[in-house]
C-alpha cells in the first residue's frame, strides 16, 4: 500500500514538472516594430490578441490543472504520512506489549517465591504460636486468612492481574 502511495505520489510530481515546462514554454514572440509599416502593426496587434486570448484560456488551464495535481500531491502525502505513523505506532504498541508479557512474567515468578515464603512463614508460626501463647500471652503473627500475592493472567491480548490467596 505505502509503495502504491509513493508511485502515485511520483507520477503526480512528474505532471506537475511536465505542465510547469509546458507553461514556460508558452510566451508570445515580440512585435518587430521598426521594419512594419502602421498597417501591419495595426494587424500585429489584433492577431496578438486574438491569439493572447487563446494562450491566456491555455495558460490558465495549465494553471488550473497544477493547482489540482497539488492539492491531490498533499493529499497523498499526508496520506502516506498518516500510514507510515501507523505503523510505527504499531511498532510501539508490540514493543510495549512484549516488555508488559514480560513484566508479568516476572510478576508472577515473584509472587510465587514469596508464596512459599509465606507458607513457611505460615508453617513456623503454627509450631510456634502454642509456645509464643505461654511466654508472652498474645499470638506470633495474625492475618493469615487475608494474606495474597499479585498473579497476573492472559486473556488473548489482556493482561488481568488478580490476587491469589496464600
Amino acid at each position: 500500500m505505502m509503495n502504491d502511495i509513493q508511485a502515485e505520489i511520483t507520477a503526480i510530481q512528474t505532471q506537475i514538472a511536465a505542465l510547469r515546462q509546458e507553461r514556460t514554454s508558452l510566451t508570445t514572440e515580440p512585435i518587430d516594430l521598426e521594419s512594419a509599416s502602421p498597417e501591419e502593426i495595426a494587424d500585429a496587434y489584433r492577431r496578438r490578441a486574438k491569439e493572447d486570448l487563446q494562450l491566456f484560456a491555455e495558460v490558465k488551464g495549465i494553471d488550473d490543472a497544477i493547482a489540482a495535481l497539488e492539492a491531490q500531491l498533499a493529499q497523498k502525502i499526508e496520506l502516506a504520512s498518516q500510514l507510515s505513523q501507523n505503523d510505527s505506532l504499531e511498532q510501539r504498541v508490540a514493543a510495549g506489549k512484549r516488555q508488559a508479557l514480560a513484566q508479568a512474567e516476572r510478576i508472577n515468578q515473584l509472587a510465587a517465591e514469596l508464596a512459599a515464603e509465606l507458607q513457611s512463614l505460615k508453617a513456623t508460626a503454627d509450631e510456634l504460636s502454642p509456645s509464643y501463647w505461654q511466654v508472652y500471652y498474645k499470638p506470633l503473627i495474625t492475618g493469615f486468612r487475608s494474606i495474597s500475592v499479585p498473579y497476573v493472567r492472559t486473556d488473548s491480548d489482556v493482561l488481568t492481574i488478580v490476587n491469589r490467596i496464600v
